[in-house]
């Protein structure tokens, strides 16, 4: 009884104070180390960019190979973990009725933990001791002290998802037979995904170690690669589950509409759950060692995830239509006028959403062996990934630091700051398009991924990649650009915005919504079925790469 009264009692104060100042100075805190990485990175990716097109010259003490690792490390490993901790912590503290004592220990020691292991990591990038770029798997070998910190960072992370874990079963422990809320929900399947999908990659770091250290001589390449896309798969599927989150939970509220069914919203994550690490071999489709039979399975595992994403976009499309509808839209597409394209909450989002369009369908080129083909290892990847996450990930998060950095800041969205957001919007938009259409472009006609800047001898096949790599520079100039709009707003919002209570925007279900089945909220059953899919995908490669292991590599240094 005095559980449920003081657990009514935190969620009168959230309701009435916003999110409480223990909570907030937590998801603050993970948001201004995610931005901070995100203006490097992005100075980073300029120089990367001008280098690539032949028109900056390194100097002596920075090379290609640093920036390009360094580049990968802040962004796709700092930025993207720590927005995702920081936004799902608000929302569990919002929905949850505040975060428990021991959790937020939890996430500080996370917190901790990734910081350090970030120093760990980013010491030996800095000293050219680790330029094996962000994927990292061997033979390339960088100093023992960059998995040091890979593994620290590793650790951070799941000790933020056991703190989530803890929170969600607390709060079911009180209200026993109630659905999880929805925000909620999404959080404990990214943080199922983040648990799970880093035992891969944590088992590959602990084999780098020794080698890396020198105590063993060799190491099996194949194992490590296979134990490495286990991990860097699922890592994209994270960060579109956690944007998801926003289209499904976020964006209707935004716009004055309802979310669309429960049922299939919590099916949605469910099955991006259950179904997304078996797809990890589609990274590896052209790679030898491994059977057609293994292929052919992760080949089709990799294109089910285009089942719950076009599921997605039918319920979005559904909710802008019938919001734009109910206020007023008629004819066929009049609708869509309604929508409020000047609030950067929904524009960045939207956006975002139609980015994905593209970038689902090269996600089905590079899953389908024959087009594999043409595509690997070029530019096209690259494209590819800053269409998937540079764009439809990315510009989400964006859209969301305009109303959730306000709420843990006590502070309002303020006019000003909307028009800058759309600004922003816009030229990161019109940037991806000149850097991500270029790269596909460009890859199609062989341009390789990961090189630095060179005219092959003077070939007239890598000449003519020039013009496309100046478009992908200019690109790039637009992006550096967005970034500096972007953490200038954010910024502004964390400390110089107006004081003012913000709304944690969560939208309620429509009126007539049917009922949602409780075996949504049977967790342990998607986890086994999950387990059960990782096993029929994984045992028998990898017993056959442990037993017929290929000669082992030792450790190579390029540069």
């Amino acid at each position: 009884m005095e559980t449920a009264l003081k657990e009514s009692y935190i969620q009168k104060v959230n309701r009435y104070m916003g999110l409480q100042r223990e909570d907030a100075r937590i998801s603050k805190s993970y948001l201004f180390v995610a931005f901070v990485a995100l203006l490097l990175g992005g100075i980073l990716g300029l120089l990367q960019g001008l280098n690539r097109a032949g028109m900056l010259e390194l100097p002596y003490w920075l090379n290609y190979y640093q920036v390009l690792t360094a580049h990968g490390v802040l962004l796709v490993l700092v930025l993207t973990a720590f927005f995702t901790i920081g936004y799902f912590y608000a929302g569990l503290s919002h929905t949850l009725g505040g975060l428990l004592p021991k959790v937020r220990k939890m996430a500080w020691i996370g917190f901790s933990l990734k910081i350090v292991g970030f120093v760990f990591a980013v010491i030996p990038i800095l000293l050219n001791q680790a330029s094996v770029l962000y994927t990292f798997y061997p033979p390339m070998a960088a100093s023992p002290y960059f998995y040091i910190g890979l593994v620290l960072i590793v650790l951070g992370v799941w000790m933020c998802a056991f703190g989530a874990f803890i929170n969600v079963a607390h709060w079911r422990k009180n209200n026993r037979g109630q659905n999880l809320p929805i925000f909620s929900f999404f959080a404990t399947g990214v943080f199922v995904l983040l648990f799970f999908g880093s035992i891969p990659v944590a088992i590959e770091v602990f084999m780098i170690i020794p080698w890396a250290f020198g105590w063993v001589e060799t190491i099996n390449v194949m194992l490590s690669r296979t134990l490495f896309w286990a991990f860097g798969h699922t890592l994209v599927n994270i960060w579109y589950l956690t944007a998801v989150s926003a289209w499904y939970v976020i964006v209707p509220k935004v716009i004055g509409g309802r979310r669309f069914s429960d049922t299939l919203t919590r099916i949605v994550v469910i099955l991006l759950v259950v179904m997304n690490i078996p797809g990890g071999f589609h990274h590896q489709i052209v790679d030898p060692g491994i059977s057609q039979e293994v292929k052919f399975l992760h080949v089709f595992m990799s294109l089910s995830i285009a089942f719950p994403s076009l599921m997605t976009a039918y319920a979005m499309f559904s909710v802008f239509e019938r919001t734009g509808r109910k206020q007023g839209g008629k004819g066929l597409l009049g609708w869509y006028k309604k929508l409020p394209w000047g609030d950067v909450r929904f524009l960045a989002p939207m956006i975002a959403m139609i980015a994905f369009i593209v970038g689902g369908a090269g996600g089905i080129v590079q899953s389908t062996n024959q087009l594999n083909q043409v595509v690997h290892n070029t530019m096209w990847i690259v494209g590819h990934f800053h269409i998937t996450v540079g764009t439809s990930v990315i510009l989400t998060f964006f859209g969301i630091t305009y109303w959730l950095v306000p709420y843990i800041s006590n502070r309002t969205l303020t006019p000003k700051i909307n028009r800058l957001g759309v600004i922003q919007t816009f030229i990161w938009t019109v940037g991806m398009l000149f850097m991500a259409g270029s790269m596909h472009y460009v890859g199609l006609l062989g341009a390789p991924r990961r090189t630095s800047y060179t005219t092959y001898g003077e070939s007239a096949t890598a000449m003519g990649w020039d013009p496309f790599m100046i478009l992908i520079a200019i690109g790039g100039v637009l992006l550096i650009v967005g970034v500096l709009l972007q953490v200038y707003a954010v910024f502004h919002l964390m400390f110089r915005a107006p004081k003012g209570k913000t709304e944690f925007p969560i939208a309620e279900r429509e009126e007539h919504d049917t009922y949602t089945p409780y075996w949504t909220e049977r967790w342990g059953n998607w986890i086994v079925i999950m387990l059960l899919l990782i096993a029929m995908g994984y045992v028998i490669p990898i017993v056959d790469f442990t037993i017929n292991a290929p000669p082992g590599s030792p450790p190579i240094k390029t540069w």
